[in-house]
């Protein structure tokens, strides 16, 4: 699973909102990438705006309490805070965007980030600050960088969820497959699953078919190029991409997923929860879900490290915080954002809320390595979500190019292929030749 499926899964129940696909949001003549960067004057001083995104009132303590110790810290700065919904926040930032009016301080989802970073409303965080990198994990850190713009950083990781995998031991054991040895490549994964929908008589299923969640992390983790070395071309029209289809269609055909999950989202908790689905969906918060509304099935889950294919790769799903490129006061907005994001801010925000510090202080937390006696599902799924994040390569993330319409064009082809309608090769091809064509649309808008 990529960060649009599992880990977006995770987010969603902090962040109870649907972002509209980036190519859908342009700026037009605005000008935008002629706006001048704010200066530095070494002064932590004025008034600055910060948004966050559907955090109230859930978070309120929280986060009013990290702006008063800010507030306390610099006396002469002072944040007002803004706090909306998740539904039209990217239509939201393109309007305050065109009227001179973004916050100083933004929460971006990795859409927004997008939408905002290509058309240059965003402080270079690397250039301000070049040490600030190393107070991050790197992985998180990587994520906001933008494709042809060098070594630059367009926002600072704030909270952060990384892949995990789920299972029913029962279900396994059913199946005939060790609980000790979970899959750890995408082909062994479906190697499992045909194990399962053989072993199971339609009883349950092994996974959820989703192709717009597995894509495109399942092809990154079997090596399969996503795009070309200056990444202005999808170049995964593989034969290993057509070899996943391959594998897709005959498991379906077997019965290894819902037939219903591959055109629309079923509610897999439910599912698994009912011990009707072997793998659940690889986030941490869904450990958490399970163990408040299916106790039973939750006394028989496991949870292990993702499954990362041949060269180590995982996928996590991050949140960041923007600075407004010309903020009028860069160094309360900076300091700030800084402080959101510190060690110890971080941690405290994963005591309220199901997620994991992309600060490397914060991460290093004696609460992130315990697992306790090795029992509880919840307990263990923390530990092996970060010590992930602090040592897997974090790279099978959904490169910015594929936004929602290149995502939802590439799952067309998928669908079709994988219910018989096309083979797999031209599906593969199609999807490729679609995928270009909204990526050349986009470089012209």
């Amino acid at each position: 699973m990529t960060r649009s499926n599992a880990t977006r899964t995770a987010v969603a129940t902090l962040v109870a909102g649907t972002f509209l696909s980036v190519s859908a949001c342009g700026l037009g003549g605005s000008g935008a990438a002629d706006v001048r960067e704010g200066r530095k004057t070494g002064e932590v001083l004025g008034e600055i705006t910060f948004r966050t995104l559907q955090l109230k009132p859930k978070f309120t303590a929280y986060v009013q309490g990290v702006i008063d110790a800010f507030e306390k810290k610099y006396p002469g700065a002072k944040v007002r805070w803004e706090d909306v919904p998740g539904d039209g926040y990217n239509e939201k930032l393109v309007a305050d965007a065109q009227a001179g009016a973004l916050p100083d301080v933004v929460n971006l989802s990795t859409d927004s980030f997008q939408l905002l970073g290509d058309r240059g409303l965003l402080a270079d965080v690397a250039g301000l600050d070049p040490e600030v990198a190393k107070e991050y994990v790197p992985g998180a850190w990587e994520q906001f960088k933008l494709p042809g713009k060098g070594q630059g950083v367009y926002a600072y990781p704030w909270y952060v969820t990384p892949e995990i995998l789920t299972y029913n031991r029962e279900l396994f054991e059913k199946s005939g497959l060790d609980p000790a040895q979970p899959p750890t490549t995408v082909e062994q994964f479906f190697d499992y699953a045909d194990k399962i929908a053989a072993a199971s008589g339609g009883r349950y299923s092994a996974f959820m078919a989703d192709p717009k969640g597995r894509l495109p992390g399942d092809w990154q983790k079997m090596g399969v190029p996503i795009l070309n070395g200056t990444q202005d071309r999808f170049v995964f029209d593989t034969p290993k991409a057509v070899e996943w289809v391959e594998r897709m269609k005959d498991l379906y055909a077997k019965g290894a997923m819902p037939k219903e999950s591959l055109l629309k989202s079923d509610d897999i908790n439910q599912l698994y929860g009912g011990g009707k689905l072997v793998f659940g969906p690889g986030s941490p918060g869904f450990v958490k879900d399970i163990k408040q509304n299916a106790p039973q099935i939750y006394a028989g889950t496991r949870v292990a490290g993702a499954v990362t294919g041949k060269l180590g790769h995982i996928g996590i799903y991050a949140q960041s915080l923007g600075i407004k490129k010309d903020t009028k006061h860069l160094d309360a907005a900076t300091e700030f954002a800084k402080w959101v994001t510190n060690g110890p801010n971080q941690v405290e925000f994963s005591k309220n809320a199901t997620i994991y510090p992309s600060n490397a202080q914060g991460l290093a937390d004696p609460r992130f390595a315990d697992r306790g006696d090795g029992t509880d599902a919840e307990t263990v799924a923390r530990a092996v979500g970060a010590q992930q994040l602090a040592t897997a390569a974090l790279d099978a993330n959904t490169p910015v190019q594929w936004t929602n319409q290149v995502g939802d064009a590439v799952v067309r082809e998928m669908q079709k292929a994988i219910q018989g309608e096309q083979d797999p090769k031209t599906a593969v091809h199609k999807a490729q030749e679609a995928a270009n064509q909204l990526l050349a649309k986009s470089a012209r808008t």
